[in-house]
Order: structure tokens, then sequence, then C-alpha cells
């Protein structure tokens, strides 16, 4: 699959473009608690939304698939210098929180970059469970720390371990979809 500067204009990556202004949005808002946790949703919804009406409407693209995972880490950034800067969060917290990120950064750089890796990525779309689950508690932890709620620590080493899950998850699914099949062979 190629990138075409058409799937740009396709509702999932307009979805995945909200991002970006919500990036600054939460800049804007970081002392202001509400509002800041209020942009941690939407950019959440639009983070499962951008996935779900790719493959709902069969708008999965390799440009898509590209752009998704930039402006997950382009967000996420935004959001940790915010907070380090801030206050809010210590770098240490900020790289236990990025483990996914940190994990899976080799695969998004592959992907960019392999053209069969993008192929293999878009003819078996899915989301990744692990990875939903790890973006839930690193907003979850970024809304209780900009809340200033107690026992942060229990939120950061949750997200943290299912940030290392996630990051596994991801490397089995693309470790699995570059293996050749032969016939007889699982993947699985």
């Amino acid at each position: 699959m190629r990138y075409q500067f058409k799937d740009l204009l396709l509702a999932p990556a307009w979805l995945s473009w909200l991002r970006l202004p919500l990036a600054a949005c939460f800049v804007a808002f970081v002392d202001r608690p509400l509002m800041a946790v209020s942009v941690l949703v939407a950019a959440g919804l639009s983070d499962v939304l951008d996935g779900w009406v790719a493959r709902r409407c069969g708008l999965v693209t390799a440009t898509g698939s590209a752009l998704d995972p930039i402006m997950d880490k382009l967000f996420v950034l935004t959001v940790a210098v915010t907070m380090v800067v801030r206050g809010h969060l210590s770098v240490a917290a900020v790289l236990l929180l990025s483990t996914r990120e940190i994990g899976e950064l080799p695969l998004v750089v592959w992907l960019a970059c392999s053209p069969s890796a993008r192929a293999a990525r878009a003819a078996a779309p899915s989301a990744n469970a692990g990875g939903k689950l790890a973006t839930v508690l690193q907003f979850g932890t970024v809304g209780w720390a900009v809340l200033r709620q107690p026992r942060l620590w229990l939120w950061i080493a949750a997200a943290s371990i299912a940030g290392v899950f996630a990051a596994l998850g991801y490397w089995r699914r693309a470790l699995r979809t570059r293996r050749p099949s032969t016939p007889g062979a699982r993947n699985g």
C-alpha cells in the first residue's frame, strides 16, 4: 500500500487530525482541571473512533495507518511535556507512562518506511485491546494528576504495566503478519 494525499481527507484521518488542536487545548486548559480532563476525554474518543470508523466503513488506508500513531505520539508528547513543565508529573513518571510508546516506536518507524508492513497491517486491521486499556489508564493517570488526587503512583504503575503488555501485543501482531505463510501453517 502506498501513501495517498486523498486519504488525508477521509473521516478517520480527520478524527486523527483532531488530536492536534486538542493538544493545544490541553496546554491552554491544564490549570483548569475539569476543562483539561474534558480535553483528555475528547482526545481518547477521537483515538477510539478513528480506528472504528476506518474498519467499519472500509476506509483503512496506509496513510491513515501511519497518521493515527503519529497524531497519538504528538498528543501524548504535548501532554507529557505540559505535565512536567507544570509540575503535575515528574520526568520519571512520564517515562513510566510512556512504556507503550517507547516500546512501539520502532514499529511506527517500520510502518512508515515499509510498504510491505503497511500492506500487511491494512490487510488485517484490528484494534489492540491491550493498547486501548493502556490508553485509558494513561489518560486516567493524567486526569488524576491534573485533579491532584492521592495515590497517583497506583495509576502510574497500572498504566506502565498495561503499556508493556500493549507494546508486546503490537510486536507480536507485527511479527505474526511478517512471517511468510505456508500451506497448512497457522499464524496463531
